[in-house]
């Protein structure tokens, strides 16, 4: 009998874990019979009552697992490594506020079933702020334009993932992975299912301007050369332009010595451009430096506190946490 393991990383999710964790069985049992399955939570250190409603789901029904982090490790970190403690012949990654449909979960096994070694969702819609999918449009189609690697528009990392992938995953030993990166680099001929994203069920996100930009950056880091390129080329253009622009100058004050005052207007106009310009690509070199330190220096994905309902130990393998 094959095995389904369905993996909700949560984060102050009181309202919801309850909620997803009867909707997911309901569909398993319900719609998918002849399969086992596990249920994986992988909280990230939620400071509510995420946790003591885990502990009590998992004492109900042992096929319900549990990973409580040490501390928050990100929104890429532990979701990634929660994948790599699963057991099942695929992993279906959702999230606890029912933003991804419950009902997609038959949907990715049938595809599954029909040779995709990945299935995942794609956005057609969404019932969220229409400002907030405008922006995430524009910036699907910024980065797919820039990056040298194929980026995935509306794919926020949801979907079924075959076992042989998620050993490619294991084999990476990326201390700063991104999913959505990996699949379209790394990832088998897949399967893309449309849907409509709904509302959250209960509770605010978590996604503030911080983590968007923060994932904004990891793409634009980790899959585009644009930035260096662009820092190489307008500086290469503002150089150029400067030096005709100060031959000019002295080419008038000699000509016209008394009748072609330079003033400090230009001056000042000049370095405030060019001091600009400066900070801005030095800003940006430094997300880049950001990006290659955090993976030099080879830190855990994530530093488990407790889990639950795991028959198996723990040990470290390569700065990574795996299953004996």
């Amino acid at each position: 009998m094959k095995k389904i393991s369905i993996l909700i990383p949560c984060y102050n999710e009181e309202e919801n874990v309850g909620p997803i964790s009867e909707a997911v069985v309901e569909t398993l049992e319900r719609d998918l019979p002849e399969y086992d399955y596990e249920l994986v939570f992988i909280d990230n250190d939620s400071t509510d009552q995420t946790r003591p409603i885990l502990r009590k789901i998992c004492s109900e029904n042992p096929r319900i697992k549990a990973i409580f982090n040490a501390k928050n490790f990100g929104q890429f970190n532990s979701p990634y490594y929660g994948m790599l403690q699963c057991t099942g012949d695929c992993v279906i990654s959702m999230v606890a506020d029912f933003q991804d449909p419950v009902d997609m979960i038959p949907k990715y096994v049938h595809e599954w079933e029909n040779g995709y070694k990945i299935v995942i969702g794609i956005k057609t819609g969404s019932k969220e702020n229409p400002i907030m999918y405008a922006l995430r449009s524009c910036y699907y189609k910024m980065i797919k334009k820039l990056s040298d690697v194929e980026q995935i528009e509306h794919f926020t990392g949801s979907g079924l993932y075959d076992r042989d992938f998620i050993e490619i995953l294991r084999e990476l030993d990326d201390p700063t992975p991104f999913l959505r990166g990996i699949v379209a680099e790394l990832g088998y001929k897949r399967k893309e299912i449309p849907y409509i994203q709904p509302q959250r069920r209960a509770g605010k996100t978590h996604n503030n301007f911080y983590r968007l930009y923060d994932a904004a950056m990891l793409s634009v880091t980790s899959y585009t050369k644009v930035g260096l390129r662009l820092a190489t080329i307008f500086g290469s253009i503002c150089a150029a332009i400067s030096m005709i622009v100060a031959i000019v100058y002295l080419v008038m004050k000699l000509l016209h010595w008394y009748d072609f005052p330079a003033g400090m207007a230009p001056v000042l106009i000049g370095m405030c451009f060019l001091g600009s310009v400066q900070i801005f690509f030095i800003g940006l070199v430094g997300e880049y430096i950001l990006s290659i330190n955090s993976r030099v220096m080879k830190r855990p994905l994530v530093v488990e506190e407790e889990r639950l309902n795991f028959d198996t130990p723990v040990k470290k393998v390569g700065g990574k946490q795996h299953e004996m």
